[in-house]
């Protein structure tokens, strides 16, 4: 298998994770989302890019990013209607200190 392409992220999240109102944490399952997935849905989501240019930010093919937003959108849907937590962590990424 091949190595994964480091992706350079701007944002790091102040906040890594994210549960129900309803139960305690540690009787909650988890949803892990990488910051990979984190930035892919700040960029395309919040900031409104578009796939390719949002791409070219993370120093990524346009198809690793559809990729990487699916997998982040399914796994947002499984925390929100199956009532888990949502931690952000992991990924092969890097942050840059720099305007990307």
């Amino acid at each position: 298998m091949r190595p994964k392409k480091i992706r350079w992220i701007k944002c790091n999240p102040k906040e890594r994770c994210f549960k129900p109102l309803c139960k305690p944490l540690d009787k909650l399952d988890d949803v892990y989302l990488t910051l990979d997935e984190f930035e892919a849905i700040r960029l395309a989501c919040l900031e409104g890019l578009k796939h390719v240019d949002a791409a070219r930010k993370l120093k990524i093919s346009r198809p690793t990013f559809s990729r990487i937003i699916v997998s982040a959108h399914k796994k947002i849907a499984d925390g929100l209607v199956n009532i888990k937590a949502i931690r952000i962590e992991g990924g092969c990424c890097r942050i840059t200190r720099r305007s990307i």
